[in-house]
């Protein structure tokens, strides 16, 4: 393996993962888990900012109970609904939560999934999208596939030979996204091949990153015009609903971590002190051969798989790095020198374990496409031309005077803006002429990114890899093969939640 820097738009790399607190339900009182556990004293705050405790350990999210017990299927109960959390001492915080916290799904490939969903959020409609995996279309929830307040569904899907991934789940009901998620829904749906390659001393730690802002009364303020201009960014970033959560680790101990970006606009640039990264898998699973890296990219949606080695005794901290995404207006945030987790490695030397594979799996190229599409994204402050969508109490007419748009269109759910064939490669080029970073994700599928073009420079990924999410840097091109193998309609848009709410969506219509 060869040591170097990459950064996730150019590597093929993702990240993502949303964090929550273990919730407990406001109505009942009942503890699901709460964040503190410190009693009911008043809080310091700083600045008119809730101090969250730090140092406790890395908790792991709950799991979504098999009740099946047919061999091969997976069967569970999902609801969608508010809870609270205490992510302060002695602050209650209202949130959106399912079955009242952000649980995790495992399940192997192969499997037959049947997930019945009640939305129990009051007047609000929503639904489960299952990003990235490869779900028929009327499974995907969609903005076009609505649940309404107080109804129930069942999400049911195979899961084929091949499919084993990082992959998450989150509401996707158009005006309502990005609000949704920011005040808590997500979950992590984990599936595992027959034959894992990786070997099991190394665990299997999940690190979901979720983004948070508290008023100083404990609540989630509503976002603010900078807000959908740049996408919401908090005050803090939670790992499985925790600041800063602390692991124990022995010298030598090497360690699986699966990190996702469950936020809505944070890029989170990431760099382990006193630890070394090698990455085995991206969003859509093992890539063929580890690869050691310095630093990551992690943009909304995206995931990665790591093994860190913890060699050096003392402190190994997952820090943050500047990164400049593009930010219009005042209040940009100080991304850099964030500590988001911490390792605290003993002298004690750990046992020794069994080595990482020279070769993880084989990824085949999908072949020359049949035919090219161009994807042009640009940001205007000119009048809305898409309607009235509320958010957060705010009507996004057209008063406002922001636009982000996909071929110059604003987002139409009743019209199809491109219509594709099941099985046929495509090359898609993602031009941002818009002066900000937006993460552009696909559903239905994963593609292969073939390579960046910006300032007349084309650059290759340093690896082949399966992608459902890929950072397109102002002034770039990215070029990606793929291939939708299931008929139906399918999004494709920004993953700055704000900005799909804004227009920046499409349709793609795959016909048999």
């Amino acid at each position: 393996m060869h040591r170097r820097t990459f950064l996730a738009s150019l590597a093929g790399l993702a990240i993502a993962g949303p964090t929550a607190a273990k919730m407990k339900h406001d109505m009942s009182g009942h503890d699901m888990g709460a964040m503190s556990g410190h009693g009911n004293r008043n809080m310091p705050q700083a600045g008119g900012k809730p101090i969250l405790p730090e140092g406790l350990p890395l908790r792991d999210l709950p799991r979504l109970e098999n009740q099946s017990d047919v061999a091969g299927t997976f069967k569970a109960k999902l609801t969608a609904g508010q809870s609270t959390v205490r992510f302060a001492d002695g602050l209650d915080t209202p949130v959106l939560a399912y079955n009242g916290a952000n649980p995790v799904i495992e399940a192997r490939e192969g499997d037959r999934i049947e997930i019945a969903f009640r939305n129990e959020i009051p007047n609000e409609p929503t639904t489960v999208h299952w990003h990235g995996m490869p779900v028929p279309a009327d499974q995907d929830g969609n903005p076009a596939d609505p649940v309404a307040s107080d109804r129930e569904r069942v999400y049911a899907f195979d899961l084929p030979e091949g499919s084993s991934a990082s992959y998450w789940f989150h509401p996707h009901p158009h005006g309502l996204t990005a609000k949704q998620v920011y005040r808590g829904l997500a979950g992590i749906f984990l599936v595992k091949p027959k034959e894992d390659p990786i070997p099991a001393e190394y665990g299997d730690t999940v690190l979901m990153f979720t983004d948070l802002r508290l008023a100083a009364d404990g609540t989630m303020p509503d976002s603010s015009m900078m807000d959908l201009m740049n996408g919401r960014v908090g005050d803090y970033v939670l790992v499985n609903g925790q600041k800063n959560p602390v692991m124990t680790m022995a010298r030598g101990e090497k360690r699986r971590l699966r990190l996702f970006n469950a936020t809505n606009a944070r890029f989170l640039r990431l760099k382990f002190e006193n630890a070394s990264m090698t990455v085995i898998g991206t969003d859509g699973g093992l890539i063929e051969v580890p690869v050691a890296a310095e630093e990551l990219l992690l943009t909304p949606a995206e995931r990665v798989e790591l093994i860190v080695s913890f060699d050096q005794p003392g402190a190994a901290k997952l820090i943050t790095l500047d990164y400049e995404r593009g930010w219009m207006g005042p209040g940009k945030p100080d991304e850099a020198a964030m500590t988001l987790l911490t390792a605290n490695v003993s002298t004690e030397t750990a046992p020794r374990v069994s080595p990482l594979p020279a070769k993880l799996r084989s990824i085949a190229p999908l072949g020359e496409p049949t035919i090219t599409r161009r994807f042009v994204l640009t940001e205007s402050m000119g009048g809305m031309n898409h309607g009235n969508m509320a958010h957060n109490g705010m009507s996004m007419s057209s008063d406002m005077g922001m636009k982000f748009l996909i071929n110059g269109a604003s987002f139409d759910m009743e019209r199809v803006d491109e219509v594709s064939k099941v099985g046929q490669v495509e090359l898609w080029e993602i031009a941002n002429q818009a002066d900000m970073d937006h993460p552009f994700h696909v559903h239905g599928t994963q593609f292969q990114v073939v390579e960046h073009e910006k300032d007349g420079m084309v650059t290759k990924p340093a690896y082949r890899a399966w992608k459902d999410t890929v950072n397109v840097t102002a002034g770039e091109t990215v070029r990606f093969l793929l291939r939708q193998d299931l008929p139906g309609l399918r999004m494709y848009h920004c993953h700055i939640l704000e900005h799909e709410e804004l227009g920046m969506m499409g349709v793609l219509d795959v016909r048999a």
